[in-house]
């Protein structure tokens, strides 16, 4: 059962970022943001599926950006 969790979570996770590669491949980036960078604009989902852009925040409050990797 747990196998099967982690394949579907897998896939999931795959066909995430396979369709955000797709959406915004004419924005893609040659280089890496360097430090002191403003951040380029983006959109992701949060906790409770809502949309936020970090331009939303710019300006108005701290911004922390966490990319947690999971157990698996």
């Amino acid at each position: 059962m747990k196998v099967l969790t982690v394949l579907i979570q897998s896939i999931v996770l795959l066909s995430a970022a396979m369709a955000a590669n797709l959406k915004s491949s004419s924005d893609e980036r040659s280089t890496p943001v360097t430090v002191g960078e403003v951040a380029p604009d983006f959109t992701l989902e949060d906790q409770n599926r809502n949309n936020v852009a970090i331009s939303d925040a710019r300006g108005k409050s701290p911004v922390v950006l966490v990319f947690y990797r999971g157990y698996w």
